[in-house]
């Protein structure tokens, strides 16, 4: 597999070995040992699975405590990823990085722990699957608004205002999000 670095420390993005013949593909989507050597952790403990339409954006979301790192990748469609480094003391601290992730490709992004996520859909629908280092916590997930200025995500919007949650359109303020670590 081949492992890019991106503008924020420890984001990753990798892009797996497919074999692809008359009948279609196959690849690994997680080894331990190979990602390890890449310098992920092996202990996963938690595996999501979102499917949205087009011009939806999900994020920008992490938690507090109980941080999660996570394995990003598209297994239909096409879309936006994004990590935003929120990990106090970070070199990159409140910068962010972006891959476009698809099922044509199957580049998977690496989030580490401390780090929020959001996507926006390209394609007529995306699957998206990651597996997290922690579980989810309710009590501990926070939001930063996905068009915060101070951020200035370049999201590739698509015919207009993107499709998003209560939850999303409410989130804070970069400045006013709690910071991880």
């Amino acid at each position: 597999m081949k492992v890019e670095t991106t503008g924020l420390t420890g984001v990753l993005v990798i892009e797996p070995v497919v074999h692809r013949d008359h009948r279609g593909f196959f690849l690994e989507t997680w080894r331990a040992d190979r990602y390890a050597e890449a310098g992920l952790p092996v202990g996963f403990v938690q595996d999501n699975h979102s499917r949205s339409a087009r011009g939806t954006l999900r994020g920008l979301h992490y938690q507090i405590e109980e941080v999660q790192g996570k394995l990003v990748w598209c297994a239909a469609g096409e879309i936006f990823d994004v990590a935003v480094d929120l990990r106090r003391g970070s070199p990159t601290y409140g910068r962010w990085a972006a891959a476009i992730l698809s099922e044509k490709d199957h580049r998977q992004l690496w989030i580490p722990p401390g780090c929020a996520h959001g996507f926006y859909v390209l394609s007529e629908i995306a699957d998206v699957v990651y597996k997290c280092t922690a579980p989810y916590a309710p009590a501990h997930e926070r939001v930063i608004r996905w068009d915060d200025p101070d951020l200035a995500i370049a999201w590739p919007l698509v015919g207009g205002a993107p499709v998003v949650s209560p939850r999303d359109a409410g989130g804070l303020a970069f400045r006013d999000a709690p910071a991880c670590g």
